[in-house]
């Protein structure tokens, strides 16, 4: 069984950062990170897979994110810089047995979500 705790949501400012951290238990392929707005549906953000740690991001924050791992791979981070009020989102941390995917389904274990909030 896999579990996920995410950490690193709060409050900033436009165009500040914050470092989002998931810890992992067990074994996983691919980790990634989806955020949901309010009234809106669930989107993918970045995720990081496989042995070589390849990464693929989602259009919205390319360029602005980094989605990283820790070499014992227990920890996944998601660097934000530039943040705009358009990112305020619950953001969730995901894992999965596959090869990476845009797409909810595509992953079996979820964290609680954490809060991230960006002022105008």
């Amino acid at each position: 069984q896999v579990q996920l705790v995410e950490s690193g949501g709060g409050l900033v400012q436009t165009g500040g950062s914050l470092r989002l951290s998931c810890a992992v238990s067990g074994r996983t392929v691919t980790m990634a990170w989806f955020r949901q707005a309010p009234g809106k549906e669930r989107e993918f953000v970045a995720a990081i897979s496989g042995s070589a740690g390849m990464r693929y991001y989602g259009d919205s924050v390319k360029g602005r994110f980094t989605i990283s791992r820790d070499n014992t791979k227990t920890t996944v981070y998601l660097q934000m810089n530039n943040l705009k009020p358009d990112d305020t989102a619950i953001y969730y941390c995901a894992a999965g047995a596959y090869s990476w995917s845009r797409a909810e389904e595509g992953y079996n274990y979820w964290g609680q979500g954490t809060q991230v909030t960006v002022s105008s």
